[in-house]
């Protein structure tokens, strides 16, 4: 997927593209981790499905839930939830730095030679 060290820097209309394909990957996986919090907090929460939006984005996005959880099982779910969403920044935020990371260090061992 990435240029070895000793092929020559990409262009720029090839690096467009390999971000553009990094943010659809990563906003597909953000989607994917906001339907599962979604789901979780419609049927196991008994929210109804824009409360259960509101919760899974607060806690996707570190906000932390708007909505009090009366059940255990819905309180071991945001709890799951939770350890989840800040790996799933984690990754996220990886897919999309990656390109950039990348043809920074690329461009450093282009200097060397």
């Amino acid at each position: 997927m990435y240029e070895h060290r000793k092929q020559p820097l990409l262009s720029l209309i090839k690096f467009t593209e390999r971000v553009i394909r990094h943010l659809i990957l990563a906003l597909f996986f953000l989607a994917v981790g906001l339907g599962i919090g979604v789901l979780g907090y419609h049927f196991l929460g008994q929210l109804n499905w824009i409360d259960s939006l509101l919760n899974a984005s607060m806690i996707l996005g570190g906000m932390g839930p708007v909505d009090p959880l009366h059940s255990s099982t819905a309180k071991i779910f945001a709890s799951c939830y939770a350890l989840f969403s800040g790996l799933a920044f984690i990754g996220i935020a990886s897919i999309i730095v990656a390109p950039f990371a990348h043809r920074i260090l690329h461009r450093f061992n282009l200097d060397k030679k």
